[in-house]
């Protein structure tokens, strides 16, 4: 079984990429650009990279791309080297072949990291290897994955997750995220964010931010899309009056039958959206920017430091403070707006 991250001493790291028929291409292609561009940046061929699949040869990718592979049995992985089940609708099938399930497992034996992008979960749950860990997936497939497999204990929010040598990631983009923390993990801080600079990602995002923003979880939850057009607004005027009354003016309903509807389109209440919306603001501007706490309170809506501090503590565990030291990005990211998502 794979054991922790730790940094090896050596030239060279196998990377393999697990493929199947109906692989999504991304998943294969963004974090593999990823690591050939860290041997630019490292200035030596530290990884080789490797396109596997359980009888190699050409596979067709969700695109109708053709990739070529390599047989999985014949990689020869060893401690140094990372093994990556990707994702794609042709997961499923995969993980139901017991070849496929057998080979996947013979292979990570040794390695010193095995991971998965977005679906790749559900190969390596297959194979028992996120049995009583910690594991995240596309946002979409994280309730599938809980139920098929009560064993793991999947958390359907964090971007990528690493429990001792087992590292998940959620949907699509989110592999670029975790190959350059494995990155980080092999060569440092600055290498990884050099890399970032050089791929021309905004921001180096830490495992534990959301999958997405507070903005797209209401797009989601909001199936009428009814309340679209004042979320815009609320975010767009986050200062302003938010209370129930303002908000209710503006849809041109009374107090009482907003908070109804709104609660019954939402399922939650105003006030509740107001403080996730300002969260969600004020966790952009401590990762993107070097201003002041109590200036982020001010421009976010809070009005005042504590208030946000208790809004913090309220939806995510933890102080202002606490989370700019663990997620700042200031130092490589502009000033982007906090509306981005």
């Amino acid at each position: 079984m794979p054991t922790n991250s730790a940094n090896f001493d050596i030239e060279k790291r196998q990377i393999a990429f697990v493929i199947f028929e109906d692989v999504k291409l991304l998943d294969v292609s963004g974090p593999l650009q990823v690591f050939s561009d860290a041997n630019k940046i490292l200035g030596h061929a530290h990884y080789v990279t490797t396109v596997a699949s359980l009888s190699g040869g050409p596979v067709t990718t969700d695109t109708g791309v053709l990739l070529n592979t390599r047989r999985l049995a014949g990689l020869g992985m060893d401690t140094p080297d990372t093994l990556i089940a990707c994702g794609g609708n042709g997961v499923f099938e995969a993980s139901l072949d017991i070849r496929m399930v057998r080979a996947m497992s013979k292979a990570s034996e040794k390695c010193g990291r095995v991971a998965s992008c977005c679906t790749g979960a559900f190969l390596l749950a297959a194979c028992g290897i996120l049995k009583d860990r910690r594991a995240v997936t596309h946002w979409q497939y994280c309730n599938q994955l809980a139920q098929q497999y009560p064993a793991i204990m999947v958390d359907p929010d964090p971007i990528f997750i690493e429990d001792d040598g087992i590292w998940t990631s959620a949907g699509v983009t989110a592999g670029i995220d975790l190959a350059l923390a494995m990155v980080e993990a092999d060569h440092g801080r600055d290498i990884a964010l050099k890399l970032a600079r050089e791929l021309l990602v905004y921001v180096k995002r830490p495992g534990g931010q959301s999958q997405f923003s507070e903005a797209l979880k209401q797009q989601a939850r909001t199936t009428s899309g009814r309340f679209d057009a004042l979320h815009l607004w609320m975010r767009e005027n986050i200062t302003q009056d938010l209370r129930v009354e303002s908000l209710a003016r503006r849809c041109a309903m009374s107090p009482r039958s907003f908070a109804r509807i709104y609660a019954a389109e939402t399922g939650q209440t105003p006030a509740r959206m107001v403080e996730q919306m300002r969260v969600d603001i004020a966790r952009a501007l401590l990762e993107q920017s070097t201003d002041s706490i109590k200036h982020i309170a001010d421009i976010s809506g809070f009005g005042n430091d504590e208030r946000m501090r208790r809004s913090f503590l309220r939806q995510i565990g933890i102080s202002p403070q606490a989370y700019r030291q663990r997620f700042d990005q200031s130092e490589v990211t502009p000033k982007t707006s906090p509306f981005f998502d």
